[in-house]
């Protein structure tokens, strides 16, 4: 697999456009106290924010984790993370679906230290002076690769006072153009006790709900190969890390776009590379069978084992 047509550029951009499986209608995200992200632009255009950032970068990940087995997806096996066990040796959750990925409470804030305190030794000489991202980036790297990908913030300050932090490289959203509300609702139906009290779950319960309709639904991803290539990491983690973005967006657009029961999108045309305008997407296919050689010649530079082992125990 030959990425040197990115080798001079800063981002890689992508789009693919949308459309509801069945029917017209979406349910786009929704927000406490906001509802639905809606926005006008300049000229008027109605806009509404279907999946945010955030909610993308969760199910970049998901699609890469088998939860059946606790493990990567197939492809990408042998790759570090952190899995967190419960003290009878069960899996309990891993820096892979974890929202704050290695910073989460369940790896950091348990009564078991150790690897805390392997973190605290290998990023103890960042604690003055300034950051030194190409160590952060090593350190994750070896631990937990995803967190190059999507951010990290490690906010301890017995490690370098709260300031390991790094942005995400990838990133994507989707947004429809032209929206519009499609008005509708429904009844909770009780038979037996039609006036009952609602309070309590019982009697007739009306709702009303929105959808949209859109004239263009799109979904947009942007890898920043500047940063990444800013880490210093050498060739073999930076091609790595570029394929296992690429493939995190063609797994997303191949399964991963049941974002709500009232929202199930796939793939409209072909996927379009914006920038650099050259490159061309390898195929979910071909990233499945490049990977494993990918993710041996970066072996030297992951843990040994590749999985780190947390015992995660309420601290009191």
């Amino acid at each position: 697999m030959n990425f040197q047509s990115l080798a001079s550029s800063p981002r890689l951009l992508i789009e693919a456009d949308l459309t509801p499986i069945q029917g017209t209608r979406f349910q786009p995200t929704g927000f406490p106290d906001l509802g639905p992200a809606a926005y006008n632009l300049a000229d008027g255009t109605t806009m509404v924010l279907v999946e945010s950032a955030q909610s993308v970068a969760n199910r970049l990940e998901f699609v890469c984790f088998d939860e059946a087995t606790n493990d990567w997806s197939l492809p990408l096996r042998g790759l570090p993370f952190v899995r967190v066990l419960d003290n009878q040796g069960k899996p309990l959750t891993n820096s892979v679906m974890e929202s704050h990925r290695i910073n989460s409470p369940y790896i950091l804030e348990g009564k078991n230290k150790t690897f805390f305190d392997i973190l605290k030794s290998e990023l103890g000489v960042l604690e003055k002076g300034r950051v030194d991202n190409h160590l952060l980036a090593k350190t994750l790297f070896k631990y937990d690769v995803n967190a190059l990908l999507h951010g990290v913030f490690l906010a301890k300050k017995e490690l370098a006072g709260g300031r390991l932090r790094l942005p995400r490289a990838l990133s994507g959203f989707v947004e429809a153009r032209n929206a519009s509300i499609a008005a509708s609702g429904g009844v909770k139906f009780d038979q037996v006790d039609p006036s009952g009290e609602t309070a309590k779950g019982f009697g007739h319960v009306p709702f009303h709900r929105d959808e949209y309709t859109a004239e263009q639904v799109t979904a947009f991803f942007n890898l920043d190969l500047a940063q990444l290539r800013g880490y210093g990491l050498g060739s073999a983690a930076e091609n790595l890390l570029i394929a296992l973005a690429m493939y995190k967006i063609q797994a997303f657009l191949d399964r991963g776009l049941r974002f709500r029961t009232a929202c199930d999108l796939e793939v409209k045309g072909t996927l379009r590379v914006k920038r650099p305008a050259e490159f061309e997407l390898p195929s979910l296919g071909e990233l499945e069978a490049h990977l494993p050689s990918l993710i041996s010649a970066a072996q030297p530079l992951f843990a040994s084992p590749s999985v780190t082992d947390v015992v995660y125990e309420a601290a009191k």
